[in-house]
């Protein structure tokens, strides 16, 4: 009798490429994208005087911001290692270069034009471009100097004042103490500590990963997989997001009626008289956002804008801007 012939074994799964594209990557960079998107649109609602908000200077929506890009900076220096994991491709790494420096140079010509008075001069693009230069010597260094550089940076706005680095062409270090008028700005330091950490992150981690299952991983639910294709196209995406949602918002002012901007001028004047006094602009802003937050939980914030406020009134007034200066 003869006996069955066995049952041939399935084919065995294919190693993990090294080498290959972590989606992983492409997904967390996909949903800073997406906090973006709620920034920006918050914003230029803000601006169009469509909410009453006044996103620029309250403080939640500036530490939302402040995440949101060192986010983007940390990945940048994760996608740095993925990227010369087997050695530095340097025509992959100019071409990559160019198009990030070209995308920087636009936004600055764009906002020229469009917000003169704010325009960006160096933002979070113009950041990435720089940091990637930078960044290429930490590539190889311990990981360990690499984690103390990143502290370094991160440090060194608070160590480090001159006079000479407040000169107009300094100011892109980061070590300035005098207040600016632009729409972002990303200075070298300390945000490069964010693209540092990125590397020494992605350092620790890859050697553990790179060919286990977790490096073949590709999302299949096509939420997540929108979230994949914006992180692998963000430059572009970047780029094409807010002429849209600038346009949209224009559309719609034509119909909608904008907000009073009674709080956005009380904080300019707030801020102003503040920075005039030598307090750093960042305390100024935060301290004029919690007095109108107690204003307005005090029941003031209407008799505050009127100049109407009693003897009592004004010293409540008083004690709320020094609790707010003196901080939690």
């Amino acid at each position: 009798m003869t006996e069955p012939a066995p049952t041939p074994a399935p084919p065995a799964a294919p190693p993990p490429m090294r080498g290959a594209r972590f989606a992983q990557v492409d997904v967390a960079r996909g949903i800073a994208l997406l906090a973006m998107f709620v920034f920006h649109f918050a914003y230029d609602l803000s601006n169009a005087g469509l909410i009453e908000t006044d996103i620029a200077f309250e403080p939640g929506w500036r530490w939302f911001a402040r995440c949101i890009a060192g986010s983007f900076l940390t990945l940048v220096g994760v996608s740095l290692v993925l990227a010369t994991r087997r050695g530095l491709n340097r025509a992959s790494f100019l071409r990559r270069l160019a198009m990030v420096s070209a995308a920087a140079l636009l936004v600055t010509a764009g906002t020229v034009v469009a917000m003169p008075a704010n325009f960006i001069f160096f933002g979070i693009l113009h950041h990435v471009a720089v940091a990637s230069v930078l960044a290429l010597p930490f590539l190889r260094l311990p990981v360990a100097s690499v984690i103390l550089s990143a502290a370094v940076a991160f440090a060194l706005p608070s160590l480090v004042a001159s006079p000479v680095l407040d000169q107009s062409w300094a100011v892109w270090l980061g070590f300035s103490r005098l207040p600016l008028q632009t729409a972002d700005f990303v200075p070298v330091f300390p945000w490069f500590g964010c693209v540092l950490t990125g590397i020494a992150l992605a350092r620790i981690v890859l050697p553990r990963i790179e060919d286990s299952a977790v490096a073949s991983w590709r999302p299949r639910l096509l939420p997540v997989r929108i979230l994949a294709w914006g992180g692998r196209h963000s430059l572009l995406v970047y780029l094409v997001h807010q002429p849209l949602f600038i346009g949209l918002i224009m559309l719609a002012a034509q119909v909608i009626a904008p907000v009073p901007r009674e709080e956005s001028r009380f904080l300019g004047d707030c801020q102003a008289t503040c920075v005039r006094s030598n307090a750093d602009e960042t305390l100024c802003r935060d301290t004029c956002a919690c007095t109108v937050a107690g204003l307005k939980r005090e029941n003031l914030w209407g008799k505050a804008l009127a100049d109407q406020l009693s003897a009592e009134e004004t010293a409540r007034l008083s004690r709320l801007a020094q609790a707010c200066l003196r901080g939690p």
